[in-house]
């Protein structure tokens, strides 16, 4: 057995032996499950293409701006920095940061927005399943099944990445006819390592989106000082402008926003640790509510950043042209290449997914470049 396996974590952290996978795979000497779980993210199809897919800015914009894959790293550091403080499971913890952007459309959520109109008679669509399709079905690597052929506790993470689930229809026929049913709960609250990556997101979308948007001028810091828990960050920095330059400002400031809102998880997650007087796993799955949040001052300051985000970013003038086009091009795709699909794609028969799935499948893993070039090539 390899050296990894006798590593001691917390009683409160996912164990490193697994309870398997939905098609049996024996142990690897070297790695752990969730390394392989890690490994096989890292080199699918679909996590490179988030290289190309939008974060905010479509890909095209700029080259400084976050993509999806850039965000979903600076998420797996987060969590990762989290998960080692409370001796937790970090290879899975990492594993889910990486996976959890992997079913998003080219042009962000307005791309998503469109694509579930395209599907509203067809079952809709939804980053979040489609990144269940991603990991269990549509990519293409192994001879033996579709899929990475994820460990049950990261698919537990990504099905239940905002929390329990009430409606399991849908994903219990993604799964398929493999799955065992005893092997999750969706009813159950997900691991400390799923609630930390989930909360990482949060803190990695909020303070980079900011330092995005302050690169791209459609604010500035005068902007931010309005922002209650902003405010003393600015103003403890602004005075080195002059001598240091406005970008590295802006790295020192957006850093110790960070700062304060990891510290903030820990401070409340311990004291939420304490009252619930959690003691191991089945305690927090049991939990009535999350473990892992914001203090109350911080869930204001959360709110406040989104509303001024959502405000002065995502409904900007620049960010809307690109995203309604972005609209305009998912839209017409759709519709091209439903019509004649066999020109684009090789339809799957050997499965019960309507041609509509399919093409929403193909559409959603296309990269924002991609989408663009073949709507120009078809217009």
């Amino acid at each position: 057995m390899q050296k990894n396996l006798n590593q001691k974590y917390s009683k409160l952290a996912v164990p490193i032996k697994s309870k398997g996978r939905i098609f049996f795979e024996p142990t690897n000497m070297f790695r752990t499950p969730y390394q392989r779980d890690r490994d096989r993210v890292v080199h699918s199809t679909a996590f490179r293409r988030l290289k190309h897919k939008t974060q905010v800015f479509v890909n095209t914009t700029g080259d400084h701006y976050r993509t999806r894959m850039t965000h979903s790293i600076e998420v797996a550091q987060i969590a990762r920095t989290l998960a080692r403080y409370f001796n937790l499971n970090e290879d899975l913890c990492e594993t889910l940061s990486l996976a959890h952007d992997l079913g998003h459309t080219p042009f962000g959520h307005a791309g998503e927005e469109v694509l579930n109109d395209c599907m509203s008679n067809y079952g809709g669509f939804d980053h979040n399943l489609q990144t269940l399709r991603i990991v269990t079905l549509l990519e293409n690597k192994y001879y033996k099944f579709d899929g990475l052929n994820l460990t049950f506790e990261t698919l537990d993470g990504l099905i239940k990445h905002n929390g329990p689930v009430a409606e399991t229809d849908e994903i219990k026929k993604i799964l398929g006819k493999k799955f065992k049913n005893n092997k999750l709960n969706f009813n159950n609250y997900p691991s400390l390592e799923a609630q930390l990556a989930a909360i990482s997101d949060d803190i990695a979308y909020n303070s980079h989106d900011l330092e995005d948007g302050l690169r791209a001028g459609l604010y500035k810091l005068a902007d931010l000082e309005k922002i209650s828990g902003l405010s003393l960050i600015i103003q403890k920095h602004k005075k080195n402008i002059r001598l240091r330059g406005t970008d590295l400002v802006i790295r020192q400031i957006i850093r110790d926003t960070i700062n304060m809102m990891v510290n903030d998880i820990i401070k409340n997650t311990k004291s939420n640790i304490k009252k619930g007087k959690i003691k191991s796993i089945s305690d927090i799955y049991n939990c009535k509510e999350p473990l892992v949040e914001f203090s109350s001052k911080i869930k204001l300051f959360d709110v406040e950043i989104k509303a001024f985000l959502k405000k002065k970013m995502y409904f900007s003038k620049e960010v809307f042209a690109k995203t309604n086009l972005g609209k305009k091009i998912i839209k017409f795709l759709f519709d091209k290449v439903k019509k004649k699909p066999n020109k684009f794609f090789k339809k799957n028969t050997n499965n019960s997914e309507s041609l509509e799935r399919q093409v929403s499948d193909f559409i959603a893993g296309m990269t924002d470049r991609y989408a663009i070039n073949l709507y120009d090539s078809l217009k």
